[in-house]
C-alpha cells in the first residue's frame, strides 16, 4: 500500500503544479516549497533542538498555538518550527508577529524529500493538529527518536482509516505517533474502535485561544466611530452567501451598521460592486472621511477580524453555506456574540455544540438567516439570553492545553 500511497503523492504533486498555472494561491504553494529546504539551512544547525508545529492551514495554527507558546515556556533554549500545507495559512503567519524562528511550507511528502528537510535539525518534539497525516513525515521523524503527538485530534467516520484500503497507514499511526489528544469522546471512540488507544480526550485548544483573545487589547482604529450608538453586526470570513445576507439586511434595516470582512481579499472589488455606497476600511486610515454616515464598512486588511468582533451584537461567520467548510465562530462566540451560519459544518463539532447551548443557530437558506438576524437585532431578551448562552459557552471550556502540557511533560 505504501507504493499506492507513492503514486498518490506523485499526482498531488502534478495536479498542483498543473493547477498553479491556473490559481494563484496554488502556484504559491507549489513554489514556496521550493524554498523550503534552504530556509531550514539557514535558520538551524543540524545540532539545533527543535520543537516543530505542522499545521494544514490557518484556523489549525491558531488551534495549535496555546500549546506551542507553553512549550516554548517550558523549553526556551529550544528553537521553533512551524510548517503549513497550505499557502492561506503561510501567507497569513508569516507576515505578522510569531514565536517561530522559521515559518515555511512542508515539503511534499516524498521519502526523499522530507529525509533531507528533516536531517537539516534535531527534532525533539513534533505535533500535528487536527487531522493532517502524512507517511513518510512521521516514520521519518520516529527514526529520528522524535516524540510525535497529535494536538486536538478529530477522527470522523469517513475517513480513509476507516475502509479497508486504509489499515496500512493505521499500523504507521499506531507505531510512529506517542499520542493523540482528542477533541471529543466521539473522536476518542473512533480512534479505539481502530486500535489507536495512546489517546485521550482533552477537549479543544481552540477555546484556550479564544480565551486568549477575550482578554487582550481588542481596540480597532475607528470602528468605534463608524459604529457609533447604533447595533452592529460583523460579516466574518464571509462568501456569496454571507453577503447575501448582508444585502437582505441593510436593505430591511437602514439603521444597522454591518461590518464586512470577507474570506479572501480578492473579494473586495465584488464586494464593491455589490455595495457601491460601503466604506473601505483603508479610505478611513488613508483619508479623512465622515465615517459615521457611511451603513457598511468592507475590511480589505488582514489580521483584524478577531478584534472586530468584539464590536458586533450579531455575527455572521461564513463557509456554512457550501462545502468550503464553516470558519471560525470561537472568536466571535468568545466576546458573547450569538454566531449565525450555515448547516455545511460536519467538520466543527463545536457548531453542534454552540447551538445546544443556545449560543448560535445555523441554516440552510440565506434569507431565512437574515430574517432571525433581524429578529434577534428587534428583540432585546432574546438578543441577552443568546448573548450569555454563547459567552458562557466558552467561558465552561475546559483547559486543554494544560491537560496536553502535564501528559507531554510528564
Amino acid at each position: 500500500m505504501s507504493f499506492l500511497y507513492n503514486i498518490f503523492v506523485n499526482l498531488l504533486i502534478f495536479g498542483m503544479k498543473i493547477f498553479s498555472l491556473l490559481n494563484d494561491k496554488t502556484k504559491k504553494g507549489v513554489e514556496g516549497r521550493k524554498q523550503s529546504l534552504s530556509k531550514v539551512k539557514a535558520a538551524f544547525l543540524p545540532s539545533d533542538k527543535v520543537i516543530w508545529m505542522h499545521a494544514a492551514s490557518l484556523g489549525e495554527y491558531e488551534q495549535g498555538l496555546p500549546v506551542l507558546e507553553k512549550l516554548k515556556e517550558n523549553f526556551p533554549n529550544h528553537k521553533i518550527l512551524v510548517t503549513f500545507f497550505s499557502p492561506s495559512g503561510y501567507e497569513n503567519v508569516v507576515k505578522r508577529k510569531h514565536i517561530a524562528d522559521l515559518v515555511c511550507y512542508l515539503p511534499f511528502d516524498k521519502k526523499s524529500m522530507i529525509k533531507e528537510f528533516i536531517s537539516r535539525f534535531d527534532t525533539e518534539l513534533f505535533f500535528t493538529v487536527k487531522y493532517d497525516y502524512w507517511y513518510h513525515l512521521l516514520a521519518e521523524l520516529r527514526q529520528h527518536g522524535a516524540k510525535i503527538y497529535v494536538i486536538s485530534a478529530l477522527f470522523y467516520e469517513s475517513q480513509a482509516f476507516f475502509t479497508s484500503y486504509g489499515k496500512w497507514f493505521v499500523k504507521q499511526l499506531k507505531k510512529d505517533v506517542d499520542w493523540f489528544f482528542h477533541q471529543t469522546t466521539f473522536s476518542f471512540a473512533l480512534a479505539k474502535s481502530i486500535g489507536l488507544v495512546n489517546s485521550s480526550v482533552t477537549g479543544d485548544t481552540r477555546f484556550d485561544r479564544v480565551k486568549q483573545l477575550r482578554a487582550r487589547d481588542n481596540h480597532v482604529e475607528f470602528i468605534a466611530d463608524f459604529i457609533g450608538a447604533h447595533q452592529s453586526v460583523v460579516f466574518g470570513s464571509s462568501w456569496h452567501a454571507e453577503e447575501k445576507i448582508a444585502a437582505t439586511v441593510s436593505r430591511m434595516n437602514a439603521d444597522l451598521k454591518l461590518i464586512i470582512a470577507p474570506h479572501d481579499l480578492k473579494r473586495v472589488e465584488h464586494l464593491k460592486n455589490l455595495f457601491p455606497e460601503a466604506l473601505l476600511y483603508s479610505e478611513i486610515r488613508n483619508s479623512v472621511l465622515p465615517v459615521p454616515k457611511y451603513q457598511i464598512l468592507i475590511i480589505d486588511s488582514i489580521g483584524l477580524l478577531s478584534k472586530l468582533y468584539s464590536y458586533a451584537d450579531v455575527a455572521v461567520v461564513g463557509g456554512g453555506f457550501h462545502d468550503a467548510g464553516l470558519h471560525n465562530i470561537l472568536e466571535a462566540a468568545t466576546f458573547g456574540t450569538p454566531v449565525i451560519f450555515g448547516d455545511h459544518y460536519k467538520k466543527n463539532p463545536e457548531a453542534d455544540d454552540l447551538i445546544a447551548a443556545g449560543g448560535g443557530k445555523s441554516f440552510s437558506e440565506e434569507y431565512a438567516a437574515a430574517d432571525f438576524v433581524l429578529f434577534l437585532l428587534n428583540n432585546e431578551e432574546e438578543l441577552r439570553e443568546m448573548s450569555g448562552n454563547a459567552r458562557k459557552f466558552i467561558k465552561e471550556k475546559p483547559d486543554a492545553t494544560n491537560l496536553i502540557l502535564e501528559k507531554i511533560l510528564s
